[in-house]
Parts: C-alpha cells; sequence; structure tokens
C-alpha cells in the first residue's frame, strides 16, 4: 500500500507543481499578492496530498510566532521544506541553489523570495545569503533555515554549519526552533509510509548570544524529538 500511495502521489505532486508554477509566472505580473496567492495555494495543495494520498497527518506542539524571526528547522525530508510556506508565514527560505535555477520553478522560487545557497562558492555565498536575508528582514518577513545544511536522518545529529551563526550575528533576530521527525517516515528514497510527523517549536531564543552559546542552544532544541 505504502508504495501504491508514494506512486499515486508522484503521479499528482510533480505535474500539478508544474502547472501551478505557470500559473505562478502569470500571476506575477499582477504583483506579489497574486503570487503568493498561488504559491501557498501549492502549498495547501501538497499539504492536501501528504494528508489524503500518502496518509500522513501532522501533530504540533507549540506555534511559530508572527513577524520576523530567524526559524531553524530541523530538515529530514522534502515534506517540510514545502511545508514551512504553510507554518511560517510567507517566509524567505534559505536553500540550495540548484532549486533557484530549474526552468520555471526555480524562477518563481527567485520571484517569491528564497535564498539560495551555493554550498561549495564558501565566503561568497555567505555574503550572498547576508545581503538577501538583510532583504526579508527589511520586509518584516521570517528567515527559514535548515541550520545543519542538507537533510539529515533520522535520529542522527550533526553539528550545525557556520552559515546559520552568521545569519544570527548579522540579521540580530530572535531565534525560533522546530524540531520534527519527518524522516522516520519519509526517508530518503521513493517510499513513503503513512503516519504522523510530529512538530515541536522550542523556547525562542533571543538575539546578541555568543556563537557557541546559540549553536548549543539551537542544536538541543531542533533534534528534541530524536532521541
Amino acid at each position: 500500500m505504502a508504495l501504491l500511495r508514494s506512486i499515486l502521489f508522484v503521479l499528482l505532486f510533480y505535474p500539478g507543481t508544474l502547472i501551478i508554477s505557470s500559473a505562478a509566472l502569470v500571476a506575477a505580473l499582477f504583483g506579489q499578492a497574486p503570487l503568493r496567492a498561488v504559491v501557498h495555494f501549492w502549498a495547501d495543495y501538497h499539504r492536501w496530498l501528504v494528508r489524503h494520498v500518502l496518509a500522513i497527518r501532522f501533530e504540533w506542539d507549540g506555534e511559530i510566532p508572527d513577524g520576523p524571526y530567524l526559524v531553524a528547522v530541523k530538515h529530514e525530508a522534502m515534506v517540510e521544506a514545502v511545508d514551512t510556506l504553510r507554518f511560517a508565514r510567507t517566509p524567505v527560505v534559505v536553500m540550495k541553489r540548484e532549486l533557484t535555477t530549474l526552468p520555471i520553478f526555480g524562477k518563481v522560487n527567485r520571484t517569491y523570495g528564497v535564498i539560495g545557497v551555493d554550498r561549495e562558492a564558501g565566503a561568497a555565498a555567505l555574503r550572498s545569503m547576508m545581503k538577501a536575508a538583510k532583504k526579508a528582514k527589511a520586509a518584516g518577513r521570517p528567515v527559514v533555515i535548515f541550520p545543519e545544511g542538507t537533510r539529515i536522518p533520522h535520529g542522527e545529529k550533526p553539528p550545525l554549519r557556520p552559515g546559520f551563526a552568521g545569519l544570527y550575528k548579522m540579521l540580530g533576530l530572535p531565534v525560533v526552533p522546530v524540531a520534527q521527525d519527518s524522516g522516520r517516515i519519509w526517508p530518503k528514497g521513493f517510499v513513503k509510509r503513512s503516519g504522523v510527523i510530529r512538530f515541536k517549536v522550542g523556547e525562542t531564543i533571543p538575539p546578541g548570544l555568543p556563537r557557541e552559546e546559540v549553536e548549543r542552544r539551537v542544536h538541543e532544541a531542533i533534534n528534541a524529538l530524536n532521541d
């Protein structure tokens, strides 16, 4: 059953994404508000498929506040990367640069507002990320970052990547850490299992802390569901 559900999800999600992305490009001609409406519809479409095709439910402990925050999310699967558009309210998401260069979909990402990071570019990538993040803060939008840098198998707790500390210091924003355990039922690969993905919003971390302390607190908070 899990294989059949996964096949149906792919058959519905990716063609639907192509259609909705094309509609988003048209909507962008009329301003940011129509574009955001279409992008958020795509996130709703994804959530509907996750719930009704894959039979996956979300359970939340806590709520992400409105306003400009640095939202640090544990990253174990694609599902939370898309769902940030629902739970973080028009966020600017830090993502790998390849997702900003795809035909149609990449153009939508760039127009909506994302921060594409070239992991091989070193200091140049960090400077580009900082510049884009400043624009997001000025617009009052939250910045979502996956501070471990990539998808992590459930149960693993690698150190945070340097880009997180740089963003934290430069933006001067409070951090909202979010733990989640999607990798249990959405592992890397094709087949997704039905079940429940849990999210836990940690205590908001104030700006201005030393690097070692903020990294320790974020690392502990985003891994709260991995023990």
